[in-house]
């Protein structure tokens, strides 16, 4: 029975550090049945037991809590570079010509390379654009009074029509 009981330590030991060394909400979860067989094994409860409520607080651990703790444990999550760039104004700092190969925009201090959205659109140097989507390191851009930004109403338009 000893060895059982150094069994769910080390268990709950090694996926501590692991919990330690990755941050991610990992291991947690079995940190917890190991938690729980170890205190079955300490009063001396049988293997099957210290089986079963290991798996039993796993699972209620995992499902119970990994919802809420993915949502405000991992809610400082920082966007990359890549997604806050969408939908995001950028000025035109050489002449974009997807049919030239030519062009590129600052955003927020850094310079991309830019290519327009359609084929047939060109940006002049300090024209104004809006990021339509990032494909590589290039950001491709579409016209800043497109049907799109024509078609966002405010909800004081929708209630004086």
């Amino acid at each position: 029975m000893d060895n059982w009981l150094y069994f769910w330590l080390i268990l709950l030991v090694a996926t501590l550090i692991l919990e330690g060394i990755t941050v991610g909400l990992t291991s947690i979860w079995v940190s917890g049945g190991a938690l729980a067989a170890l205190i079955v094994a300490a009063f001396h409860g049988p293997i099957w037991l210290q089986a079963v409520v290991f798996f039993v607080v796993t699972f209620v651990l995992l499902y119970f809590t990994r919802p809420w703790a993915m949502k405000y444990l991992n809610s400082k999550r920082v966007r990359s570079n890549y997604e806050e760039t969408l939908g995001q104004e950028v000025r035109v700092l050489e002449k974009v010509d997807n049919r030239m190969e030519t062009g590129k925009a600052i955003y927020n201090g850094m310079e991309w390379t830019a290519r327009a959205l359609h084929d047939d659109e060109i940006f002049e140097v300090d024209e104004q654009a809006i990021v339509a989507e990032v494909v590589g390191v290039k950001l491709i851009l579409r016209k800043k009074d497109t049907d799109i930004d024509q078609s966002v109403k405010t909800t004081e338009d929708v209630v004086t029509e």
